[in-house]
């Protein structure tokens, strides 16, 4: 399914698509066993009561899967902490597991993936929704598996009778493209049902495997004391293995998952969905963590070449804003402090493009043969680390195949200008006041 949602016609396109291929798999297919000479004939009245109550359940939960709201986080205050992540397309603290949805143009709490085919993003408010048509999906598409290998099955043993006597020829190209249509249609959506109770079980979102993924193949680079760096507030930070902190345990993953502990309410097609707390904590903003690692809120773990673009190279310390916006008794206006700090902003502008430079130019060695193209044979080390800038994971998938916009998943060195803001004002006012 990578880059579905990058074709054009998609997005107008995608769910009156799925709504054709259920009226034809679900409303055609009896049409054609119950005015067609194909043995054993008609559907009984347990077999047609089964299937259409599927079908009934498939499409409640669909309408749901592509008419709830993926969820959104509001703030109260127009500026606000940023103690964690931040979204520099919100302009808004990211919590955890949320991602900024290119397609939403918002960050979608526990965001799965933008689905090309509900036209909606799979996240904390909808997964249930979805979760439920992909098992009734499924269930439909079984269901008409077995009446359709009755049937193929009466004419394999009716193979020898005269052709006049059997079904007609429109009969049997319908059974073939029923048959045909039906059977791509169950492995692709198999396969998706596999994925999805899978990463339901593990409380893990085809992002977070991602990650997990990436993560491992940062781990198996070795050499994690290349990573040593000094953080914004002076901690050392040391790129080391972290375990993926929200599997907490398979009955309480599915039950987050759902917003119920009720399992029998968990397949329900008119049950509810798990809701974001609009206090500002709780449900979607904070998650419960395992401990396994050597403290929370360790995930996502770093990328260790991303965080080295960001500090400009290696054994490079980021600024440190708050001596930077220390208001001393200087004698300078307000104006003259905020000129000051537009003056060093452009200088680390400037510091870090030159550092970018450099490291470009160092990588950019031309070969014997005056191709100018980088010459990685002779470093694979270097060849690896500019390969985890724009990594895939052995499906070929890369971030934004899942909606997930990356310019607002780069890390910035720049604390977010509200929050610099903030502080500013905060200290003139004791300034002031003092």
């Amino acid at each position: 399914m990578a880059g579905f949602n990058d074709v054009s016609f998609m997005p107008r396109l995608a769910v009156p698509a799925v709504c054709l291929l259920i009226a034809f798999l679900g409303y055609f297919s009896q049409v054609l066993f119950n005015n067609s000479t194909l043995d054993p004939g008609p559907l009984s009245r347990t077999e047609s009561w089964t299937f259409n109550v599927l079908l009934v359940c498939l499409w409640i939960s669909y309408f749901r899967a592509v008419a709830v709201d993926p969820g959104r986080y509001i703030f109260p205050d127009q500026v606000i902490e940023a103690d964690g992540r931040w979204c520099k397309k919100c302009q808004a603290p990211k919590p955890p597991r949320a991602h900024h949805c290119r397609h939403c143009e918002r960050c979608i709490p526990k965001m799965d993936h933008h689905c090309p085919w509900t036209k909606n993003c799979v996240s904390m408010t909808t997964f249930p929704h979805f979760l439920r048509f992909l098992v009734y999906a499924n269930l439909s598409l079984w269901t008409l598996s077995v009446f359709l290998w009755q049937r193929f099955y009466a004419l394999w043993e009716a193979r020898n009778m005269p052709a006049h006597l059997g079904p007609t020829l429109t009969g049997l190209v319908s059974l073939v493209a029923t048959g045909f249509v039906c059977s791509i249609t169950c492995f692709v959506l198999g396969i998706m049902l596999i994925t999805t109770l899978k990463g339901w079980v593990e409380n893990q979102t085809t992002i977070e495997g991602w990650e997990v993924d990436r993560h491992e193949a940062s781990i198996g680079r070795g050499r994690q004391d290349w990573w040593d760096i000094t953080g914004p507030d002076g901690e050392p930070l040391q790129f080391e293995k972290v375990e993926f902190p929200y599997d907490i345990g398979f009955f309480a993953n599915m039950a987050q998952a759902m917003g119920t502990s009720n399992f029998l309410l968990w397949f329900f097609p008119l049950a509810g969905n798990p809701q974001i707390s609009k206090t500002g904590s709780g449900t979607g903003w904070t998650w419960a963590e395992n401990g396994f690692n050597r403290k929370e809120g360790m995930w996502p773990p770093l990328d260790p070449d991303k965080f080295r673009r960001a500090v400009g190279g290696f054994g490079m310390s980021r600024r440190n804003y708050e001596d930077e916006l220390e208001l001393e008794d200087d004698g300078l206006t307000i104006g003259e402090h905020m000129e000051a700090f537009k003056r060093r902003q452009d200088e680390d502008l400037r510091r870090r493009k030159r550092r970018q430079d450099e490291l470009m130019a160092e990588l950019e060695e031309v070969d014997g043969d005056g191709s100018g193209r980088a010459s990685y044979d002779d470093d694979d080390e270097t060849n690896n680390s500019n390969n985890m800038r724009n990594w895939a994971n052995s499906d070929g998938e890369y971030l934004r195949d899942y909606g997930v916009d990356e310019e607002a998943e780069e890390e910035d060195e720049d604390v977010p200008l509200a929050e610099l803001l903030r502080r500013r004002n905060v200290g003139t006012r004791s300034y002031n006041d003092a």
